[in-house]
């Protein structure tokens, strides 16, 4: 049974009330490498995906693109500090792509009331080479592999947003998307994910094979690079900040219970001023990532005609650097200032450092830091596509 949100406020409250539990649900997801059906169950329940449906198909969502996105990335901080458990960004995309109402309705209905997941199906690095489309009387047919496929473990819950090139009568191919249940004939879903972090998000192997996508289900996709980028990096940013947020909050927590100082000449951990430093200095990194991501995701919500979007676009580059940093560093250190005793398997204090390691590792930071710093050393903004892959020149 779904519960209606009536605004984005509530959203955000529901999603920070619902952490606890889910970093809980986390500690066995990240142990034995399952979805996190538990914790999408209690989103869903939750009617958080609302946030991302426009007003018109039952949701909250009003205005532009980018309306409401901060409030969005708030509310996903907090359930990312838990463990990794949303669609938001896929929900959004999807939503604002150029689809008949008649698909956005059942979209939306399907997003708010049967917690419906919409899988990231992009990467072929590694795969046989692009996934390829062709059309045929009624939609089109998709063949390929794609290598990682974030969020797919949920089954017949999954609906797949899948890139791929459409091959025209002309033989020129162009950038096209086509929304695939993970359950319809000629998918293969592999099970193959086994790496060291962010193991709950099931990002396996994918294979279509002569998937056939009916009109209305599939469509071209969006020239913009400010469009793409503005939206993917805050994505991708509150991930790592939430990885961080929830570190520093498993550590404060394990701290705490023990209260162990870190030299005999200090009574407790309350008492020990090295460690109070650097749980400062933590602190602050922390809040500097925060209020910098949610403050560009303000902008770029309440922007209008006037807004300078690309100017924006590379601030978000500032912002995933700078919240990869701190979750990086952060997750780094917690083992630092908990002692060899939390590396016990029943706390998994390591799956923080594992899961902001194993994300970052999917996106250099080095190649954000080259945009920015061509930026502001040759006063031009660069072209997005050249330091990304799958961005279009604007």
């Amino acid at each position: 049974m779904v519960d209606t949100v009536s605004c984005y406020d509530e959203v955000v409250d529901r999603a920070r009330a619902l952490r606890p539990r889910i970093a809980e649900l986390g500690v066995e997801v990240d142990a034995r490498g399952v979805d996190p059906t538990e914790a999408m169950r209690l989103l869903g329940e939750a009617g958080l995906q609302r946030a991302n449906v426009p007003v018109e198909f039952g949701g909250l969502w009003t205005g532009g693109t980018f309306a409401g996105w901060d409030r969005v990335v708030e509310a996903a901080l907090e359930v990312t500090a838990g463990d990794w458990s949303t669609t938001a960004l896929q929900a959004r995309e999807v939503m604002s792509a150029p689809l008949p109402v008649s698909t956005k309705q059942a979209l939306a209905d399907e997003l708010i009331s049967q917690g419906r997941r919409i899988v990231a199906s992009n990467a072929e690095t590694g795969g046989t080479g692009p996934v390829t489309g062709r059309r045929v009387d009624g939609g089109v047919v998709v063949n390929g592999v794609k290598t990682f496929n974030t969020n797919s473990g949920g089954g017949g819950r999954d609906l797949a947003n899948v890139s791929f090139r459409l091959t025209g009568p002309d033989g020129a191919t162009s950038r096209h998307h086509a929304l695939i249940r993970l359950d319809a004939p000629g998918v293969e879903v592999h099970g193959d994910r086994d790496n060291m972090g962010q193991r709950g998000t099931i990002s396996q192997t994918i294979t279509y094979a002569e998937v056939f996508v009916p009109d209305g289900w599939h469509y071209a996709a969006p020239e913009s690079e400010v469009v793409f980028v503005d939206l993917v990096l805050p994505g991708h940013a509150l991930l790592l900040q939430g990885i961080g947020e929830g570190a520093y909050a498993a550590m404060l927590e394990y701290l705490r219970g023990l209260n162990r100082a870190s030299m005999p000449m200090f009574a407790s951990a309350m008492e020990d001023p090295l460690m109070h430093r650097q749980i400062g200095e933590m602190a602050a990194e922390l809040a500097a990532g925060r209020a910098y991501l949610l403050d560009t995701c303000r902008k770029l919500a309440n922007s209008d005609d006037t807004t300078d979007l690309r100017a924006l676009m590379t601030e978000f580059f500032k912002v995933k650097v700078v919240c990869t940093t701190a979750a990086l560093d952060v997750t780094a250190r917690v083992h630092d200032l908990t002692g060899a005793r939390s590396t016990a398997n029943k706390y998994r204090l390591d799956r923080f450092w594992r899961n902001a390691r194993t994300f970052a590792s999917h996106d250099s930071i080095d190649a954000k830091n080259a945009f920015v710093g061509a930026a502001e050393l040759n006063g031009e903004i660069p072209d997005a596509g050249r330091y990304l892959p799958g961005v279009r020149k604007a």
